[in-house]
């Protein structure tokens, strides 16, 4: 059988100083591992509008499918304004209600997600309650013995999330990717104190998590995974110096490659490695989704 990844969330478009760019961590995380071999589906949901047609044109020439992609009559496709800083960091005003708060599901789309290797999903589509409860749905009704590895990007963005719904989603993720930021307030609301191992460790432990990843920018990432023998092990990996053009879709191209490599069995150094290094290189680029081959990550990674 095909091994593919779902990708659930938001599709929308950056509207930058310079001119606009598609995006949406999710849409990203999913053109990202297509171009790297993976097949994505990506579930979200459109308006009936120039910006939707463009939108779904762009995933076709990402080779993405649009076919789990739903079209609404009345609401518009979503988008954001960006804006960025000096050091070219991004800070979001990101425009409610769209057409991806209102994601629906069916039995077809709940069985192309039982069927796939993982589900990718964040926090931000669930600021509605309309795909707040598709994407509770579609966890709930996983197989028992569901072997699809379940994948949660927190990507918090102020306001649109709380601790509650941190938590209920935190109950069913196998794989959770944090940056250092967001790491910062998750061990606040817990009171978890010490060095970034012993926050890893102490979340992990509470929430019974067997993989968790913290983004640090141009420093890199850390992991904590639990391996075959049955202990938990932490990794650190350098970041790889870039000239930044912008550092959006950074993180989303880092959990592409680290998907990639981990459900090739790749081992846990490499998988980081790899993921450090396309992230990199897609900071080096303006946009989330600037064409990067195999070999352009290989020939930047350290052995």
């Amino acid at each position: 059988m095909q091994q593919y990844i779902c990708c659930f969330g938001e599709v929308l478009w950056d509207m930058l100083p310079s001119g606009k760019l598609p995006g949406g961590a999710p849409m990203n995380v999913a053109t990202h591992l297509q171009n790297l071999g993976i097949p994505a589906k990506m579930i979200s949901r459109i308006g009936k509008d120039e910006l939707g047609a463009e939108i779904k044109a762009f995933l076709e020439s990402k080779n993405c499918t649009t076919e789990w992609i739903q079209e609404d009559e009345t609401l518009t496709t979503g988008w954001v304004k960006v804006q960025l800083s000096e050091k070219n960091e991004a800070t979001y005003t990101i425009v409610h209600p769209v057409a991806w708060d209102f994601i629906q599901t069916n039995e077809a789309t709940q069985q192309l997600v039982n069927q796939a290797s993982a589900l990718v999903f964040g926090t931000l589509a669930s600021r509605d309650d309309t795909s707040y409860q598709t994407l509770l749905s579609i966890l709930k009704n996983l197989p028992k013995d569901s072997k699809v590895l379940k994948v949660f990007d927190i990507n918090l963005r102020p306001p649109h999330y709380s601790q509650g719904l941190i938590e209920e989603f935190l109950q069913y993720a196998d794989i959770v990717k944090l940056n250092e930021d967001e790491l910062k307030i998750v061990a606040k609301w817990y009171e978890i104190e010490g060095d970034e191992e012993n926050q890893l460790r102490e979340i992990s432990q509470k929430f019974n998590l067997n993989t968790l990843i913290v983004t640090k920018g141009g420093d890199g990432a850390i992991l904590l995974r639990l391996e075959s023998d049955g202990k938990k092990y932490f990794y650190q990996q350098a970041g790889y110096k870039v000239v930044v053009a912008d550092t959006i879709g950074s993180g989303d191209s880092f959990l592409a490659g680290f998907l990639k490599n981990i459900l090739a069995e790749k081992s846990s150094e490499y998988a980081l490695n790899f993921a450090c290094a396309i992230g990199a290189l897609v900071a080096s680029h303006s946009g989330a989704n600037p064409a990067i081959t195999e070999a352009d990550i290989e020939g930047v990674m350290v052995n």
